[in-house]
């Protein structure tokens, strides 16, 4: 009888020394989720990753459908809202700038492309609308194509200027090719005060693909400049899109 308890108590004693290694192992789990959570970061990490990497996204390869789309030939600096906010908790976005009403360009000062023009309305009928294939006056100024938006208070839509490059003339629209940046600012005056614009994105595009391309999405005060690249005018559209500056 003493035999037959002593190996009832030895089998126990197993049982328990196992679910003691067991318990270790549940423990040890529950100490590497709580570092794992407390410190923001994967303990462990697949071979095939690399954290060293900055700057570089891992992206689904594009559908069939989306490849089609037409997309800009050439970009400089930064496109809109690509941007990120800093990661300090305590920023604060600047308020957005006090504009006058909704009202005419007349004049864009853009100081840093030597760019100083006069601004016209110009009207357009159905079928340049639908198109979006439009020809300016051919002078030197700009124009405002007032079937989209105004700038100022109250806008509803992008205000597109576009004007002529010229070969073998010196020209303000020669100069969003070579000298417009991302992050000039520059000064709109319209018939009810002046506004001023920070250059988001400095684009080409072939004329082709033009009309296709997001610049025509609605967009309440962004305020898109267009003109012949100077590089290849019979081929491409350079465009500058700017947001007004803020503060």
């Amino acid at each position: 009888m003493s035999k037959e308890h002593s190996r009832h108590a030895a089998a126990k004693a197993r049982r328990w020394r196992r679910w003691n290694s067991g318990d270790l192992v549940i423990l040890l789990c529950g100490i590497l989720a709580f570092l794992s959570i407390t410190f923001g970061a994967p303990l462990f990490q697949p071979a095939g990753l690399s954290a060293g990497v900055s700057g570089t996204a891992v992206t689904s390869p594009p559908s069939a459908s989306s490849s089609m789309e037409p997309g800009p030939m050439a970009v400089t600096g930064t496109p809109e809202g690509a941007t990120p906010a800093p990661s300090n908790s305590t920023f604060r976005q600047a308020p957005a700038p006090v504009l006058p009403a909704a009202a005419a360009p007349v004049r864009i000062r853009y100081a840093s492309a030597a760019f100083d023009v006069p601004v016209h309305a110009l009207e357009l009928d159905s079928a340049a609308q639908t198109s979006q294939t439009i020809v300016p006056p051919a002078t030197k100024d700009g124009y405002w194509l007032t079937p989209f938006g105004t700038p100022g208070n109250g806008s509803a839509n992008t205000t597109y200027v576009i004007g002529h490059s010229w070969e073998g003339a010196d020209a303000p629209f020669n100069h969003l090719s070579s000298a417009a940046t991302v992050g000039d600012v520059f000064e709109v005056d319209t018939a009810a005060g002046t506004i001023q614009y920070r250059v988001d994105s400095v684009t080409t595009y072939l004329k082709s693909g033009l009309k296709d391309s997001p610049i025509w999405d609605i967009v309440p005060n962004r305020l898109v400049l267009i003109s012949c690249y100077t590089e290849d005018p019979w081929g491409k559209n350079v465009v500058v899109t700017a947001s007004p500056a803020r503060s």
